[in-house]
């Protein structure tokens, strides 16, 4: 089986890049967003959620806030499902989450934060999910989706298993055991690496996608700092992680179609531009239905698609027109290069922005 290798984002790169955007913020020079130099807003926005979002939000609100100096933007990490909580509870104008609303959850409603059950949610955060090792001496492995399965599921407990040597000819592998890593909290970037593993290895991983771990196994992270950290401070960990946060560690390439596709943000993205939105939504709700089993020749299998989720209709105009404001940044190419900078993250396609603009267009600002 052959390797593709598509060069992985630089760490030293992205942390340039968040200490230029912080540089700016601090010292109030030439911002980056599509507001004019004599911007007229001002207020603050308080929002958490995704922590696989962290680099690129960073980003995002140190050139907005260049650009908006009377605004401030207030995002805190906390988890796509605390997110999500905080949102129907009311406590943050808008959230970032790992994956949109469900049917049920929207079917529900009840969005504290909005003045109507009418959300908008927008896909702007495009990023391959690593699987991350830490093997001394071993900087990258292949493995395939069955095997994936097998280990985090404990069926594959060694790391000399032949099930990973057979995929790593040459390799030394150590009779060390295997200790997988899996999010604490309710993890839209956990409901990402299940849904991968139940769609391609259904006879191993047993279980059904979902954003909460289901077995009492393994180590658990709090957020994605929590699964890096363990991963970094224990050797024969292995783990799942947004790829902006896991460059210092081992990499697994996945298989996908009789080879090997190492993450990057362009193969990320070749998944996600074959997926089609979910049915049944509302021009202001773009969620994508993405099939890892599906994923074509060359493509990375494990991608997030993260939102921004705000409000159709909020109580308070100026709340409503900051929020507008801030998503229009967010998706526009400025913000997107910004977050690539910053993350590694896959800018949003000329064709996909068009229709998230047409869905912030939905927020009423009057």
């Amino acid at each position: 089986m052959k390797i593709s290798r598509i060069a992985r984002i630089g760490a030293i790169g992205a942390v340039a890049a968040l200490a230029l955007a912080g540089c700016a913020a601090n010292e109030g020079g030439s911002g980056s967003s599509d507001a004019p130099a004599d911007s007229t807003l001002s207020g603050s926005l308080d929002a958490t959620g995704a922590s696989s979002q962290e680099a690129a939000q960073q980003s995002w609100v140190a050139a907005f806030q260049t650009a908006n100096p009377d605004v401030t933007v207030n995002y805190t990490a906390t988890g796509s499902g605390t997110g999500r909580e905080n949102f129907i509870a009311g406590s943050s104008n808008f959230i970032g989450s790992d994956r949109a609303f469900n049917a049920d959850e929207l079917a529900a409603g009840g969005f504290g934060s909005c003045a109507s059950d009418e959300i908008v949610e927008i896909p702007v955060y495009i990023s391959p999910v690593a699987v991350a090792f830490n093997l001394e001496g071993i900087d990258e492995l292949n493995l395939d989706g069955a095997t994936l399965a097998g280990i985090f599921s404990g069926t594959i407990t060694k790391w000399n298993d032949p099930a990973i040597a057979d995929q790593n000819e040459g390799v030394d592998l150590p009779d060390q055991a295997i200790v997988p890593v899996h999010r604490a909290d309710a993890s839209g970037t956990q409901e990402t690496f299940t849904k991968y593993l139940s769609a391609v290895a259904p006879d191993v991983w047993t279980y059904e996608a979902s954003d909460e771990w289901p077995l009492s196994t393994g180590e658990a992270g709090d957020g994605t700092s929590g699964v890096v950290d363990a991963i970094s401070n224990g050797s024969g960990y292995i783990g799942f992680a947004d790829a902006s946060r896991t460059a210092d560690l081992g990499q697994v390439a996945v298989e996908v179609e009789g080879e090997y596709v190492a993450y990057s943000a362009e193969a990320a993205a070749a998944l996600v531009e074959a997926s089609p939105l979910e049915e049944g939504r509302s021009d202001h709700d773009l969620a994508f239905a993405v099939d890892p089993a599906a994923a074509p020749a060359g493509s990375y299998p494990i991608a997030l698609v993260s939102y921004l989720i705000g409000c159709v209709e909020y109580d308070d105009a100026e709340t409503a027109g900051l929020v507008k404001a801030y998503f229009e940044y967010v998706a526009s190419a400025e913000g997107q290069d910004a977050a690539a900078e910053a993350a590694g993250s896959a800018p949003i396609s000329d064709s996909l922005r068009d229709q998230i603009n047409t869905a912030i267009d939905a927020i009423v600002t009057e």
